[in-house]
């Protein structure tokens, strides 16, 4: 049981990792639905005029996190990563005018970040000895001063 845990993590970083670089092709290229819909986004935000920013950013941070996903010491970050921009883009989805079916597919994009954001918790829970290693290791603990 304790090696198919183990295992578990890497399909389904596969699966984050493949979902953030198939969406990247439309934001990188500045695909019209993915300017409609970072438009839509940035108009709600009070943003406007910064679609393509904001398309980019959300970009390059789906593939960091790609990155990060799949490799062996760092997957906890990766995962760490896709959770938070997943909580956003769910969060999106929901109250903001996008809505979630934007594109009339009977909400593709919606269930997708659904499913990125369970896998990456997943991912999270299982890698969190990891995660914490790295929380010791950029967050080293304070140690009170030696009285002399």
């Amino acid at each position: 049981m304790k090696r198919t845990i183990d295992l578990l993590p890497w399909p389904l970083a596969a699966y984050v990792a493949f979902i953030f670089v198939w969406y990247l092709q439309y934001k990188f290229t500045g695909n019209e639905g993915s300017v409609w819909l970072f438009t839509i986004l940035t108009d709600w935000l009070g943003l406007s005029g910064h679609e393509k920013a904001m398309r980019i950013a959300v970009g390059s941070a789906e593939l960091a996190a790609s990155i990060l996903i799949l490799m062996p010491w760092t997957q906890a970050i990766g995962a760490l990563m896709s959770l938070g921009i997943m909580a956003g883009a769910i969060f999106f989805h929901v109250v903001s005018p996008l809505g979630i079916d934007p594109y009339g597919d009977g909400g593709e994009l919606f269930r997708e970040a659904c499913t990125v954001f369970v896998f990456s918790l997943v991912i999270l829970v299982i890698r969190r000895e990891q995660g914490a290693a790295w929380l010791r290791l950029l967050l080293p603990s304070r140690q009170p001063a030696a009285s002399t």
